[in-house]
C-alpha cells in the first residue's frame, strides 16, 4: 500500500508541481520519492514471505515452505507469487527515478505510471479469488469492492505520508516551497477525496455485509476491532477537513499575496505537525485492520448457539449464518448512498476551493492596499 501510493502521489501531484518550478525542482521532488517507492517495494517482499511462512498450524515460521509455496501449481500460490513478482517489477521500474539526472520527462511519467500499474495490481492479488466462485455476480462485486477499498486506502494514506516525507527538509528549496506546495496540495486534496469515497462507499458495503445492527459493534471482537477502525477513519477524516477548508485556503491566499515569510512560518511549523499525524494514525489504521477476522453476523450467531446447547461445541461444529442476500431496497439503498458520498465529495472540493479563491483575493487586495515601506517593516 505504501509503494502505491507514494508513487501515485509522485505521479499526480508532486511532479506536476515541482515541473512547473524547473527541472531541479522535479529532479530533487522525485528522487525523494521514488527512494522511499523503490525501499517500500522491496519491503514488501520479506511481509509477504512473512505472511505466508505463518500461515501453518504450529505457530512458527517456515520460510522455506513460503518460499516453495510460490508458483506452487495452486492459484493460491500464482497469486502469492504474482504479488511477490509484480512488486518487485514496480520497485525495478521505479529505480532509475532514485538517482538525479538522465531521465526525460517523458521516462519519467511513463515509469511512475508503469510501477504504479504492477505495484495496484500486487496489492489487488491480495483479495482476488482462490477459487473458482460459485455465485461470480456476487464474488465479482465483493472483488471490486475490496480493491476500491485497498486501492483507495493505499492512494489517499501512502500519499500523506509521502507529503509527510516531502516535508522534511532538503527536498523542497525554500524558494520554492510557495510555488510548489499550494499545486501540489491542491492536486492531492482532488485524488485524496476520490479515494474517502472509495473507501465510504466499499466500507459501507462491507458493514452491510458482516454487520448486523450497531449494536454487535459493542458485543462481538469483530465489531469492537472495526469501532475502532471507524474512530481512527472518523479522526483522519476530521483532520482532513481541517486540511481541506482551513490550512489548504490559509496557504493559497498567502501565497496569492506573495507573503512568503508567513508561508514559509506556516509550512515548517503547522503543515509538518498536521501530515505527520495523519501519517501515525494511518499506520495505526493498518496495524488495527488484520485483527478483523470472521464477522460480526457469525460470531453474534455462534454465541447464541453455543449458549443454548446442552453440549459443549468445539469451534469447527459451530454453526455459520449464509451470506445476505441483497434485495430491491438494499440496491436502492446502495445507490442513494453512492450518489450522496459522490455529490458530497465534489460539493467539497468545489467549496474548499471557492474558500481558497476567496482568500486569496482578499489577501491580494490587502497587500495591493499597504506601501511596500510599511509591508516590509511590518
Amino acid at each position: 500500500m505504501g509503494f502505491v501510493g507514494v508513487t501515485a502521489l509522485a505521479l499526480v501531484a508532486a511532479r506536476p508541481a515541482a515541473g512547473r518550478i524547473g527541472a531541479d525542482a522535479l529532479s530533487a521532488v522525485t528522487v525523494r520519492l521514488a527512494r522511499a517507492a523503490v525501499v517500500l517495494g522491496v519491503l514488501a517482499v520479506p511481509a509477504v514471505l512473512t505472511g505466508l511462512a505463518h500461515s501453518g498450524d504450529d505457530g512458527g515460521y517456515d520460510y522455506g515452505a513460503a518460499w516453495n509455496s510460490l508458483y506452487d501449481g495452486s492459484n493460491a500460490g500464482r497469486l502469492s507469487g504474482l504479488e511477490v513478482t509484480l512488486v518487485l517489477a514496480g520497485a525495478l521500474l521505479v529505480a532509475p527515478l532514485a538517482f538525479r539526472g538522465g531521465v526525460s520527462a517523458a521516462t519519467r511519467r511513463l515509469l511512475l505510471a508503469a510501477g504504479l500499474g504492477a505495484g495496484a495490481v500486487a496489492l489487488g492479488t491480495t483479495k482476488f479469488p482462490d477459487e473458482v466462485p460459485d455465485d461470480w455476480g456476487r464474488t465479482t462485486f465483493e472483488t471490486v469492492m475490496w480493491m476500491l477499498h485497498l486501492l483507495g486506502g493505499a492512494v489517499w494514506l501512502g500519499g500523506v505520508a509521502g507529503l509527510a516525507l516531502l516535508a522534511l527538509p532538503g527536498a523542497v528549496a525554500p524558494a520554492d516551497r510557495g510555488a510548489f506546495w499550494s499545486p501540489a496540495i491542491r492536486r492531492f486534496s482532488a485524488a485524496a477525496m476520490g479515494c474517502v469515497a472509495a473507501i465510504t462507499l466499499s466500507g459501507l458495503f462491507l458493514y452491510w455485509e458482516h454487520v448486523d445492527g450497531p449494536s454487535q459493534l459493542f458485543t462481538t471482537m469483530y465489531g469492537r476491532v472495526l469501532g475502532v477502525k471507524i474512530l481512527i477513519f472518523g479522526t483522519l477524516l476530521l483532520l482532513g477537513v481541517f486540511n481541506q477548508f482551513w490550512l489548504h485556503p490559509r496557504i493559497d491566499a498567502l501565497r496569492a499575496a506573495g507573503d512568503e515569510r508567513p508561508l514559509r512560518t506556516l509550512l515548517i511549523r503547522e503543515f509538518p505537525v498536521v501530515i505527520t499525524l495523519e501519517t501515525l494514525l494511518a499506520m495505526s489504521l493498518l496495524f488495527v485492520a488484520p485483527f478483523l477476522h470472521g464477522s460480526a453476523r457469525n460470531q453474534a450467531f455462534q454465541a447464541d448457539a453455543a449458549a443454548h446447547s446442552a453440549v459443549p461445541l468445539a469451534l469447527d461444529d459451530l454453526p455459520k449464518l449464509p451470506p445476505k442476500e441483497a434485495t430491491a431496497s438494499t440496491w436502492a439503498l446502495g445507490t442513494t448512498e453512492t450518489v450522496a458520498v459522490v455529490a458530497l465529495m465534489i460539493a467539497g472540493y468545489w467549496f474548499s476551493g471557492t474558500i481558497a479563491r476567496r482568500r486569496a483575493a482578499s489577501a491580494s487586495a490587502s497587500a495591493a492596499a499597504v506601501p511596500a515601506g510599511e509591508l516590509v517593516e511590518a
